[in-house]
């Protein structure tokens, strides 16, 4: 019975660092603000994009590649290139990163929402719809 204890706070023990290095792990780089407008909700040539991730990802195309701008949006450090904009989309396609009713709101209107940037994770939550 002993042996087991012991075996058991040994496991709790370990996993309490596992969890504490995963926190440690996706460090909180920053964030930035920006309008989810109808802009955004069109590909670049033109086609309706289907996803609030999509529709986050255009955003930044939107910014950083086009130029078009929408009052509310913010600038990043992080999503410059096309291969930084489709690890955006990957990460926001991840459990967690956005609410049903976070993506609902980008897919059926023009919210302001706020994007946390993680080293290995987004999460985007709405500021005003």
């Amino acid at each position: 019975m002993r042996k087991s204890r012991t075996i058991n706070a040994a496991g709790l023990l370990f996993a309490s660092f596992l969890s504490a290095g995963a926190a440690h792990a996706d460090e909180m780089l920053g964030s930035y603000v920006a309008r989810i407008s109808d802009r955004d909700h069109q590909a670049s040539d033109g086609y309706a994009l289907d996803n609030a991730a999509q529709m986050v990802r255009q955003d930044r195309a939107n910014w950083h590649k086009f130029h078009r701008r929408d009052s509310g949006d913010e600038s990043d450090a992080w999503f410059r290139t096309n291969d930084q904009r489709a690890d955006l989309q990957r990460m926001l396609e991840r459990p967690g990163a956005m609410s049903s009713s976070t993506k609902r709101a980008i897919v059926d209107g023009e919210p302001l929402v706020q994007v946390d940037v993680y080293e290995n994770s987004v999460r985007v939550s709405i500021l005003e719809n």
